[in-house]
């Protein structure tokens, strides 16, 4: 659900590998997480099981910061846009049951959305309506928190137009999965809430998954926090079930995660053939899941974002693994801990991070700030400061509070990103997913 940050984190690594057994270094795994979270990078639960089987477990940081709960193994979390494979599965029950069709024209339900008579719930599945992405509005972090009704969102989502036409391209957008939701719950005449746990979760056993309302620790709900530039954990904003409901308004843990996955590949959900739809790419879009690349090994899952909450999961039928983890405050490339845990599962070398700090005073940062341009790209990046934390900020991007781990290099671990100023010709070069970007100060 939240914004990209300066540019899309990459896929993870491909090459060529024989499949291991999973006795993996459990103990190395957990060192990987406690480094982590010594240095305030990481704040999250982690669950991996092999042939339905959970065989590790991992929860680190605090589920409630301000009052120094410890996370646990029963610990939930929000997973953002991990919801859409649960509206997903919904829908093809649906079909499955003759109550819907892959071609069915949304203007049935939505008549005043643009090319309503043109979009199919195919084309929502697979990010392919052209519907204008509500959650990249300008405005939105200044509405989420208050609930909406039904009409107001569509409203929204109507404002919103048309970003290309029909089944054209692919392009992410929560508006088809929120659409999708409404469609299931005039489908049924039950909220997305009740067919939730009537289809998945009360079959399966989930007691952990369903649609969250206002976090409550007392249930062993998470706050989530982003690191400030004031090198501490600050509590983010709850956004309000009714702004994503299918697209992501869903609570669940590591574990309940990897039984869900084990259900869905293991066929305890749907068809076979309903399966395939959903993993069938299209410009790299499935219905609902996502290819996940690692070495020889392909699995299908997907990844979350809300608020200061990041998860992924991910199923390797192949091998009968699946991953997932849930974090209520990162501060590190998602990715890379995605990659950690698979090279640990499939024992591939990966390495411990190791985290240096370079001190910088507040006066010493002056020598950076400023607007910088690139010639290779149209954003512009804005360095600021507050206090002694150097600030980047991409056009309509937040702000990103920068590392310093040399002499005059800052880096931004959630997306990979360095920079390296230079002061003396006033140009500044971003490293990001193994490229690098010239700006130059105005």
């Amino acid at each position: 659900m939240t914004k990209s940050t300066l540019t899309t984190l990459l896929l993870l690594t491909v090459g060529l590998v024989s499949f291991s057994q999973p006795n993996f270094d459990k103990e190395k795994l957990d060192s990987y997480f406690k480094v982590l979270e010594e240095n305030n990078k990481f704040m999250g639960s982690v669950a991996i099981s092999k042939n339905g089987k959970v065989i590790y477990t991992k929860a680190v940081g605090y589920s409630d910061f301000e009052n120094k709960v410890k996370a646990t193994n029963q610990s939930k979390y929000r997973i953002g846009s991990i919801s859409k494979p649960f509206t997903a599965v919904l829908i093809f029950k649906a079909i499955e049951e003759n109550k819907l069709e892959l071609d069915h024209t949304i203007d049935k339900w939505f008549p005043t959305i643009k090319n309503a008579d043109r979009i199919t719930v195919a084309h929502l599945l697979g990010h392919r309506s052209g519907i204008h992405n509500f959650t990249n509005d300008e405005d939105y972090q200044a509405w989420n928190t208050q609930a909406k009704t039904e009409e107001e969102m569509l409203e929204i989502i109507e404002n919103g137009g048309s970003d290309f036409p029909p089944d054209s391209i692919a392009k992410y957008s929560n508006s088809n999965y929120l659409l999708l939701s409404y469609i299931l719950e005039k489908t049924y005449s039950k909220t997305y809430s009740e067919l939730l746990q009537e289809q998945i979760t009360k079959p399966l056993g989930l007691i952990d998954t369903y649609v969250f309302g206002e976090i409550n620790t007392a249930n062993n709900e998470c706050k989530s926090y982003r690191y400030s530039s004031s090198e501490s954990w600050t509590l983010e904003a709850e956004t309000d079930y009714t702004i994503p409901l299918g697209a992501g308004a869903i609570t669940s843990s590591p574990t309940d995660l990897t039984r869900f996955a084990n259900a869905l590949f293991g066929g305890k959900l749907l068809k076979t053939e309903s399966l395939e739809q959903m993993m069938s790419m299209k410009d790299g879009y499935g219905m609902g899941l996502f290819e996940f690349p690692f070495y020889n090994h392909l699995g299908y899952g997907h990844t979350g974002g809300i608020d200061g909450f990041k998860s992924v999961f991910s199923h390797f039928p192949e091998d009968s693994i699946s991953y997932a983890f849930t974090s209520n405050g990162s501060n590190y490339n998602i990715n890379n801990i995605s990659k950690a845990i698979l090279s640990a599962v499939y024992n591939k070398p990966y390495e411990i991070p190791g985290f240096t700090t370079y001190e910088v005073s507040s006066d010493d940062l002056d020598q950076y700030l400023g607007v910088y341009a690139s010639e290779e790209i149209a954003l512009k990046i804005t360095i600021t400061k507050e206090e002694n934390t150097l600030i980047a900020q991409g056009s309509g991007q937040p702000k990103l509070p920068l590392e310093a781990t040399n002499k005059d290099v800052f880096e931004f671990h959630q997306a990979g990103a360095k920079f390296q100023f230079n002061p003396s010709d006033h140009t500044m070069i971003l490293f990001q997913g193994g490229g690098q970007i010239q700006f130059k100060k105005e």
